[in-house]
């Protein structure tokens, strides 16, 4: 079969013969028809520091997918041939303490689809059962190949009760853009999301965000007046991983404020915690989703009007791949997806 692979311990990407997985009892086998690009992904093409340390070449990449069953292992009881379905890119162990207790978000074993393991970035990917999430309903190919980053922003965005709450957003990227919907949807009473890229804050407003701000120009502190806030956020959703993002978040909240940080940061940097205990501010680190409670809540908003449809503004078939990649890269657009069906 066709996958792209990272072939070399060098920059790029390679599309490849390899393989076709093989099925074993508890596992499921799919044949892939869309797959959207993660910057994990650009990470793994980049070949930067992080992914010379977590990729061990050569490997399949790529972890947001959908595509339709056509072979179940002996094992396998409730998934059938034809059920469309995405999966859970986080592999667990089972065994641990908070497998145990139902908690396998939290598994300190986790492996990565298309980061520990051979990949989605083909024309078949074999996963495990309980790895699987089956569409019951209806839904549009390309939003169920980004059911992964979608299950990123509702983890996020529903960390804390959004219902009446001023909600701000650091990080217009493609996670930032769903959780603006997100919380629109939720209940929010102003969402403000900022970012320096005019085209992902024009996204955002299309999207549902009460206030767009760039940044480079102004700061959160005149948003806060323009909408005639007194007392700053109730609620923050880091999504950029820039320091400077959460020190102006942190000045921004309110007293007894709660932040649901997301945003990974390249390295260590200092913030006021004194403002932090002061002011009483819960910070809440997220990874991931909730298994599998996050992707019921995707199926449920989605059945009740959430449109993600803007949020795509890319799509790509699969050979075209070096093309989606420098889109997605490129840091003004939302999700690119990849076709593997022409």
């Amino acid at each position: 079969m066709k996958a792209l692979v990272k072939q070399k311990t060098e920059p790029g990407l390679w599309l490849a013969d390899v393989p076709e997985p093989q099925a074993g009892p508890g596992d499921v086998l799919i044949k892939v028809e869309r797959t959207g690009i993660c910057g994990t992904d650009l990470h793994i093409r980049a070949w930067d520091g992080w992914a010379q340390q977590a990729v061990a070449a050569p490997l399949v990449v790529g972890h947001e997918f959908t595509g339709v069953v056509v072979e179940t292992g002996r094992d396998v009881t409730d998934i059938e041939p034809g059920d469309r379905v995405s999966g859970e890119g986080h592999l667990v162990c089972g065994k641990c303490r908070n497998c145990l207790a139902g908690r396998r978000h939290l598994c300190r074993a986790t492996i990565g689809l298309g980061v520990g393991r051979d990949g989605a970035f083909a024309e078949y990917v074999a996963l495990p059962a309980q790895n699987v999430w089956v569409h019951r309903g209806r839904v549009d190919p390309d939003i169920a190949a980004i059911f992964d980053p979608f299950g990123n922003a509702v983890h996020t965005a529903l960390s804390f009760p959004l219902v009446g709450e001023d909600v701000l957003i650091t990080g217009a990227g493609p996670i930032g853009l769903m959780a603006v919907a997100v919380a629109r949807h939720a209940g929010a009473r102003n969402v403000v999301v900022t970012d320096v890229s005019e085209e992902r804050l024009e996204l955002a407003r299309k999207v549902g965000a009460s206030l767009a701000l760039d940044v480079s120009g102004a700061d959160i502190a005149e948003g806060q007046r323009a909408l005639g806030l007194r007392e700053g956020f109730d609620v923050g959703l880091e999504m950029s991983g820039n320091p400077a993002a959460l020190r102006d978040m942190l000045a921004n909240m309110t007293h007894g404020g709660k932040i649901a940080m997301l945003g990974l940061p390249a390295e260590d940097f200092a913030v006021d915690w004194a403002r932090i205990v002061t002011s009483m501010i819960t910070i809440k680190g997220i990874y991931g989703r909730e298994m599998f409670e996050t992707w019921y809540a995707m199926s449920v908003l989605l059945e009740g009007g959430l449109d993600l449809g803007p949020v795509i503004t890319g799509r790509y078939g699969y050979r075209d791949f070096d093309a989606a990649f420098d889109d997605a890269a490129g840091g003004h657009g939302g999700k690119v997806v990849l076709d593997w069906t022409r």
